[in-house]
Parts: C-alpha cells; structure tokens; sequence
C-alpha cells in the first residue's frame, strides 16, 4: 500500500507520504501518534469547554503533553539520524553520503515542531475561548 502512496508523488499527498517515509517510518509514526491524539485532546476539551471545567483543564494538560512528546521524539530521531550521518561520513570518508542521515535529521525535527506547534495553537485559541 505504501508503494502505491509514493508513486504519485506529484500530488500534495504524495509528497507527503514521500518525506514521511523518508523521514524514517518508525519515529515518523511515533510522531503522527502524538499529533492525533494532540487533536483528539483538541477536540475533547472544545466538547467540554464551558461545561465541565475539571475535564477541560485535564484534557489541555494531555494536549500538552502530546505536544512535548512530539517535540522530543522529533528531537531523539534527529539525534539519531545525526548519528547514522556521521557513522556514513566515518566508514565511507565521502561526505555526499551524509545527505540520507541528515535527511532524516530535519525531517523528524520539522514533523515534532510541527506537532508541538498545531497543539499548542489548538491551547491558547481554547484557552482564548473559556470563560473565566
């Protein structure tokens, strides 16, 4: 199925699918995790902005959450891509095979900021909303 996602490529949601398997399917997934359950947070707590103040505040606290694991995952997967980078440039002494790790690097980290950004917007338009 993956195969058939990334031969059309040049639709937007080709090139998406393409730079998330680039960017390493594994953390890229652990991310798009974090980012589902961040808007799945989203929606609960706009279900219960006005009526039920003690799940609002529970639900915004697990949306930050979400938000900082996608951040840090971003950032362990970049970590980690600087590493395989690295053990390219260390066996092969050509540094035009860095570009796969380093590919992987900004992918991840872009994706985790992402994440970390669309909640965190999702919070304060929620928070804007609340009555007091």
């Amino acid at each position: 199925m993956l195969l058939l996602i990334t031969q059309n490529s040049s639709t937007t949601g080709g090139w998406f699918s393409q730079r998330f398997i680039e960017g390493g399917p594994f953390f890229m997934s652990l991310i798009l995790i974090s980012l589902l359950l961040s808007v799945f947070f989203l929606i609960m707590a706009t279900i219960s902005l006005n009526k039920n103040e003690e799940k609002f505040k529970k639900m915004i606290s697990l949306v930050s959450e979400m938000s900082l694991l996608g951040l840090v995952l971003g950032i362990l997967a970049s970590v980690i891509g600087m590493i395989e980078a690295f053990d390219k440039l260390e066996f092969n002494g050509d540094i035009a095979n860095m570009g796969g790790g380093l590919k992987v690097t900004l992918l991840t980290m872009l994706f985790g900021a992402l994440t970390f950004i669309i909640s965190r917007i999702g919070m304060v338009i929620l928070k804007w909303f609340q009555k007091s």
